[in-house]
């Protein structure tokens, strides 16, 4: 099947409100069947660096200035560094014009598309936006501001979850200004391969759109640190143009509430847009910078905090693959469950939450419907692996239970 807008309606696939506030609905008026175990936000709950507190002191005289939207210079410095240092780039990222520091990946996620629009000047009225489904939610925000058409693209388990490139066609690349991706897929957690990422890029430049790369799960992996768009594209033998990546502390170092993140790649997107950025944008604080600064450089509670993740995947998948098959995704921290024998991915939250007091999001909150009526998520829960090993047990020894006497 070949993607193509639907008729133009403003805000079509932005949902009505956010998956969480979809799932208090749903589960309004209804008792957990035991303690409760919450399994949705994809929030944290691993310790913060130890270094976080002495440094924001150390900083803290600098909360009374007003950061330069650009950025410190020890700040760009460190994001190219550490990509350098992350993706073998041999020094390619520029730290004066290919850095930006964001308010955490959302802020600039949120309003590249009009960047992109603006920057691109195709002269259409609604250009298109492109992005996988499910998706996560800002990708849908996005296009909306950016007054676009929101193009959405099934990931499915024969493509790897990742948004199938054939299915394309050159008219609707022309009129395309942004393609959002997260690797690994979010909440699916596939990652995209080096061939993958070359292809993505090739049609960015054949077509004059801009890639925004979500990487913010990039450093939650299994056991094989997964490509990024920048190494691909050092692969080709070529430059960024076209390529922004994004990334944050939120989950590399649990550090979400400190809103830093930032987007590198091609100089001349980022230069411009820091022009209205200056104009728009929250600047971030220097001494969440500083502590960006620290955490860029230290790669041992990275390791611990990827530790304490893949110990709950085998948790997972000892007590529901005998159950599910396996369960193990590549890379983030999240399970994505086919329940379909069990139900929908709405019934079955319902019941795991009346039954057994486990807290789930059904896969078809996560997504958007399409034009026939299709949700790719509606067979699907996604399960958080985010709370400590022992409590993430009890969920999971519950489910497994649920799921092996209803099956």
């Amino acid at each position: 099947m070949t993607a193509s807008p639907r008729a133009y309606t403003r805000g079509a696939v932005l949902p009505s409100s956010n998956p969480f506030q979809r799932l208090a609905e749903l589960l309004d008026g209804e008792s957990p069947g035991l303690d409760p175990v919450i399994m949705t936000i994809g929030e944290p709950q691993h310790a913060i660096p130890d270094f976080t507190g002495d440094i924001l002191v150390e900083n803290v005289a600098d909360f009374r200035r007003y950061p330069p939207i650009v950025g410190s210079p020890e700040f760009r410095q460190a994001i190219a560094g550490w990509l350098d240092r992350r993706y073998g780039l041999d020094g390619m990222v520029d730290p004066e014009h290919g850095v930006l520091p964001l308010n955490g990946s959302r802020e600039g996620l949120s309003f590249g598309a009009i960047a992109a629009r603006d920057q691109l000047g195709k002269g259409l009225d609604h250009p298109a936006v492109i992005l996988p489904n499910p998706f996560y939610q800002t990708y849908a925000a996005a296009a909306h501001v950016a007054d676009a058409q929101a193009v959405l693209l099934d990931a499915i388990p024969g493509n790897h979850f990742l948004p199938d490139l054939d299915s394309l066609d050159a008219a609707l690349l022309d009129e395309t200004v942004a393609f959002y991706i997260a690797s690994p897929t979010n909440p699916e957690g596939y990652p995209a391969d080096i061939a993958y990422w070359q292809r993505l890029i090739a049609l960015a430049r054949k077509h004059r759109f801009y890639i925004f790369a979500d990487e913010c799960y990039s450093e939650i992996y299994r056991t094989t640190p997964p490509p990024g768009i920048l190494e691909a594209a050092k692969a080709m033998g070529t430059d960024f143009s076209n390529i922004i990546v994004l990334n944050s502390l939120s989950k590399r170092s649990n550090l979400a509430g400190l809103r830093c993140g930032f987007a590198a790649g091609d100089p001349g997107f980022l230069r411009k847009w820091a022009k209205f950025r200056g104009l728009a944008a929250p600047q971030v604080s220097l001494p969440a910078q500083a502590v960006a600064v620290r955490a860029y450089q230290d790669e041992e509670h990275v390791a611990e905090n990827r530790r304490l993740y893949n110990e709950k995947f085998e948790a997972a998948e000892r007590l529901l693959g005998p159950i599910m098959g396996p369960v193990t995704s590549q890379g983030g921290f999240f399970l994505w469950l086919d329940v379909s024998r069990w139900g929908d991915g709405i019934g079955v939250t319902s019941r795991l939450w009346r039954d057994i007091g486990v807290k789930v999001v059904p896969g078809g909150y996560l997504a958007s419907d399409q034009a026939d009526g299709t949700n790719p998520g509606r067979n699907f829960i996604r399960v958080g692996l985010t709370a400590p090993l022992e409590q993430t047990e009890i969920a999971l020894e519950r489910m497994a239970n649920w799921f092996g006497e209803n099956a």
